[in-house]
Protein backbone atom coordinates (compact mmCIF):
# COMPACT_ATOMS: atom_id res chain seq x y z
CA UNK A 1 0.00 0.00 0.00
CA UNK A 2 1.16 3.51 -0.79
CA UNK A 3 -1.38 6.24 -0.12
CA UNK A 4 -0.93 9.73 -1.53
CA UNK A 5 -2.88 12.27 0.56
CA UNK A 6 -3.51 15.90 -0.40
CA UNK A 7 -5.58 18.70 1.11
CA UNK A 8 -6.19 22.29 0.03
CA UNK A 9 -9.37 23.02 1.99
CA UNK A 10 -7.57 25.48 4.28
CA UNK A 11 -4.68 27.93 3.77
CA UNK A 12 -2.35 24.94 4.24
CA UNK A 13 -1.28 23.23 1.01
CA UNK A 14 -0.27 19.79 2.17
CA UNK A 15 0.71 16.40 0.74
CA UNK A 16 1.94 13.15 2.28
CA UNK A 17 2.73 9.52 1.53
CA UNK A 18 1.73 6.64 3.80
CA UNK A 19 2.91 3.04 3.32
CA UNK A 20 0.15 1.45 5.36
CA UNK A 21 2.18 1.52 8.56
CA UNK A 22 3.37 5.10 8.88
CA UNK A 23 3.86 8.41 7.10
CA UNK A 24 7.00 8.15 4.96
CA UNK A 25 7.08 11.72 3.62
CA UNK A 26 5.13 14.93 4.17
CA UNK A 27 5.15 18.52 2.94
CA UNK A 28 3.03 21.48 4.10
CA UNK A 29 3.06 25.16 3.31
CA UNK A 30 0.59 27.81 4.43
CA UNK A 31 -0.41 30.20 1.65
CA UNK A 32 -4.10 30.90 1.10
CA UNK A 33 -3.60 32.36 -2.38
CA UNK A 34 -1.31 29.84 -4.10
CA UNK A 35 -2.92 26.42 -3.79
CA UNK A 36 -2.69 25.82 -7.53
CA UNK A 37 1.00 26.76 -7.66
CA UNK A 38 2.11 24.85 -4.58
CA UNK A 39 0.28 21.52 -4.62
CA UNK A 40 2.04 19.72 -7.47
CA UNK A 41 5.52 20.75 -6.25
CA UNK A 42 4.49 19.42 -2.81
CA UNK A 43 3.53 16.08 -4.37
CA UNK A 44 6.83 15.97 -6.28
CA UNK A 45 8.67 16.71 -3.05
CA UNK A 46 7.11 13.90 -1.03
CA UNK A 47 7.66 11.42 -3.87
CA UNK A 48 11.33 12.44 -4.07
CA UNK A 49 11.75 12.28 -0.30
CA UNK A 50 10.27 8.77 -0.27
CA UNK A 51 12.34 7.70 -3.26
CA UNK A 52 9.35 6.49 -5.29
CA UNK A 53 7.64 7.34 -8.56
CA UNK A 54 4.04 8.44 -8.90
CA UNK A 55 3.06 5.11 -10.46
CA UNK A 56 3.87 3.39 -7.13
CA UNK A 57 0.82 5.05 -5.54
CA UNK A 58 -2.01 2.57 -4.91
CA UNK A 59 -4.70 5.03 -3.75
CA UNK A 60 -5.27 8.76 -3.37
CA UNK A 61 -6.80 10.41 -0.29
CA UNK A 62 -8.16 13.96 -0.50
CA UNK A 63 -9.61 16.38 2.02
CA UNK A 64 -13.11 17.32 0.82
CA UNK A 65 -13.53 20.28 3.15
CA UNK A 66 -15.50 22.10 4.30
CA UNK A 67 -13.55 24.96 2.83
CA UNK A 68 -13.63 27.90 0.41
CA UNK A 69 -14.48 26.98 -3.18
CA UNK A 70 -11.34 28.26 -4.89
CA UNK A 71 -8.78 26.47 -2.74
CA UNK A 72 -10.80 23.33 -2.14
CA UNK A 73 -11.30 22.48 -5.79
CA UNK A 74 -7.52 22.48 -6.44
CA UNK A 75 -6.96 19.45 -4.24
CA UNK A 76 -10.09 17.65 -5.44
CA UNK A 77 -9.34 18.11 -9.14
CA UNK A 78 -5.71 17.10 -8.62
CA UNK A 79 -6.67 13.98 -6.65
CA UNK A 80 -9.28 12.96 -9.23
CA UNK A 81 -6.79 13.48 -12.06
CA UNK A 82 -4.18 11.33 -10.33
CA UNK A 83 -6.77 8.65 -9.67
CA UNK A 84 -7.88 8.60 -13.30
CA UNK A 85 -4.34 8.62 -14.70
CA UNK A 86 -3.10 5.87 -12.37
CA UNK A 87 -6.28 3.81 -12.36
CA UNK A 88 -6.44 3.85 -8.55
CA UNK A 89 -9.28 4.68 -6.13
CA UNK A 90 -9.73 8.19 -4.74
CA UNK A 91 -11.03 8.41 -1.16
CA UNK A 92 -12.59 11.52 0.35
CA UNK A 93 -12.16 12.49 3.99
CA UNK A 94 -13.61 15.44 5.89
CA UNK A 95 -10.80 17.92 6.47
CA UNK A 96 -12.10 18.58 9.99
CA UNK A 97 -11.69 14.86 10.73
CA UNK A 98 -8.05 15.06 9.70
CA UNK A 99 -7.53 18.00 12.01
CA UNK A 100 -9.31 16.19 14.83
CA UNK A 101 -7.13 13.12 14.26
CA UNK A 102 -3.99 15.27 14.29
CA UNK A 103 -4.97 16.68 17.70
CA UNK A 104 -4.53 13.27 19.34
CA UNK A 105 -7.13 14.17 21.98
CA UNK A 106 -8.95 11.37 23.78
CA UNK A 107 -11.64 13.60 25.33
CA UNK A 108 -14.59 15.56 23.89
CA UNK A 109 -13.45 18.59 21.88
CA UNK A 110 -14.30 20.88 18.97
CA UNK A 111 -12.57 21.46 15.65
CA UNK A 112 -13.02 24.90 14.08
CA UNK A 113 -11.46 26.29 10.91
CA UNK A 114 -11.76 29.79 9.49
CA UNK A 115 -14.76 30.09 7.15
CA UNK A 116 -14.20 33.83 6.65
CA UNK A 117 -17.17 36.24 6.86
CA UNK A 118 -16.71 36.07 10.66
CA UNK A 119 -17.80 32.42 10.64
CA UNK A 120 -16.18 29.06 11.33
CA UNK A 121 -16.53 25.58 9.90
CA UNK A 122 -16.84 23.36 12.93
CA UNK A 123 -17.75 19.97 14.35
CA UNK A 124 -17.76 18.22 17.71
CA UNK A 125 -15.76 15.09 18.53
CA UNK A 126 -15.72 12.67 21.43
CA UNK A 127 -12.18 11.53 20.54
CA UNK A 128 -9.59 12.09 17.82
CA UNK A 129 -11.17 9.33 15.73
CA UNK A 130 -14.89 9.96 16.23
CA UNK A 131 -16.95 12.93 15.09
CA UNK A 132 -20.38 13.65 16.61
CA UNK A 133 -22.87 14.87 14.02
CA UNK A 134 -22.26 16.67 10.75
CA UNK A 135 -19.92 19.62 10.06
CA UNK A 136 -21.56 23.04 10.06
CA UNK A 137 -20.80 26.69 9.37
CA UNK A 138 -21.85 29.31 11.93
CA UNK A 139 -20.89 32.52 13.64
CA UNK A 140 -18.87 31.69 16.75
CA UNK A 141 -21.21 33.60 19.06
CA UNK A 142 -24.15 31.51 17.82
CA UNK A 143 -22.55 28.23 18.92
CA UNK A 144 -21.01 29.43 22.19
CA UNK A 145 -23.39 27.39 24.33
CA UNK A 146 -22.82 24.23 22.30
CA UNK A 147 -19.04 24.36 22.63
CA UNK A 148 -18.78 25.79 26.16
CA UNK A 149 -16.15 24.10 28.28
CA UNK A 150 -14.67 22.07 25.43
CA UNK A 151 -11.09 22.26 24.18
CA UNK A 152 -10.93 23.47 20.57
CA UNK A 153 -8.35 22.94 17.86
CA UNK A 154 -7.85 24.71 14.55
CA UNK A 155 -7.19 28.17 13.18
CA UNK A 156 -10.85 29.11 13.55
CA UNK A 157 -10.77 28.42 17.27
CA UNK A 158 -7.65 30.53 17.69
CA UNK A 159 -9.34 33.46 15.92
CA UNK A 160 -12.24 33.63 18.40
CA UNK A 161 -10.92 33.15 21.95
CA UNK A 162 -14.13 34.58 23.43
CA UNK A 163 -16.01 31.53 22.11
CA UNK A 164 -13.11 29.06 22.30
CA UNK A 165 -11.12 30.05 25.42
CA UNK A 166 -9.31 26.68 25.43
CA UNK A 167 -8.10 26.97 21.83
CA UNK A 168 -4.97 25.15 20.75
CA UNK A 169 -3.11 23.73 17.75
CA UNK A 170 -2.69 22.28 15.31
CA UNK A 171 -4.10 25.09 13.20
CA UNK A 172 -4.45 23.04 10.03
CA UNK A 173 -4.86 19.38 9.10
CA UNK A 174 -1.56 17.96 7.83
CA UNK A 175 -1.91 15.49 4.97
CA UNK A 176 -0.04 12.97 7.07
CA UNK A 177 -2.96 12.90 9.51
CA UNK A 178 -5.43 12.40 6.65
CA UNK A 179 -3.28 9.56 5.29
CA UNK A 180 -2.97 7.89 8.70
CA UNK A 181 -6.70 8.15 9.30
CA UNK A 182 -7.40 6.74 5.84
CA UNK A 183 -5.05 3.81 6.45
CA UNK A 184 -6.94 2.98 9.64
CA UNK A 185 -10.29 3.20 7.86
CA UNK A 186 -9.10 0.98 5.04
CA UNK A 187 -7.85 -1.62 7.51
CA UNK A 188 -11.20 -1.54 9.32
CA UNK A 189 -13.27 -1.59 6.14
CA UNK A 190 -14.92 1.74 6.96
CA UNK A 191 -16.64 3.66 4.15
CA UNK A 192 -15.22 6.93 2.82
CA UNK A 193 -16.81 10.08 1.49
CA UNK A 194 -16.91 10.57 -2.28
CA UNK A 195 -14.19 12.91 -3.54
CA UNK A 196 -16.64 15.79 -3.93
CA UNK A 197 -16.51 19.26 -2.35
CA UNK A 198 -18.17 19.86 1.00
CA UNK A 199 -18.95 23.58 0.82
CA UNK A 200 -21.76 24.06 3.42
CA UNK A 201 -22.61 27.36 1.74
CA UNK A 202 -24.61 28.34 -1.29
CA UNK A 203 -22.53 29.73 -4.18
CA UNK A 204 -21.85 33.46 -4.09
CA UNK A 205 -22.97 33.75 -7.71
CA UNK A 206 -26.76 33.87 -7.91
CA UNK A 207 -29.19 34.41 -10.75
CA UNK A 208 -30.50 37.98 -10.29
CA UNK A 209 -34.08 38.37 -9.17
CA UNK A 210 -36.55 39.37 -11.88
CA UNK A 211 -34.12 37.97 -14.44
CA UNK A 212 -35.58 38.29 -17.92
CA UNK A 213 -34.97 35.45 -20.33
CA UNK A 214 -34.34 36.65 -23.85
CA UNK A 215 -35.61 34.30 -26.53
CA UNK A 216 -35.00 34.65 -30.25
CA UNK A 217 -37.91 35.76 -32.41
Amino acid sequence: MLLLAVDTATPAVTAALHDGSSVVAESSRVDARRHGELLLPAVDRVLADAGVKLDAVTAVVVGVGPGPYTGLRVGLVTASTFGSALGVPVYGLCTLDGLGYASGLDEPFVVATDARRKEVYWARYDSARRRIGEPAVDRPADIAEQVAGLPAVGAGALLYPETFPDARGPEYAPAGALASLAAEKLAAGVAFLPPLPLYLRRPDAQVPKNYKVVTPK
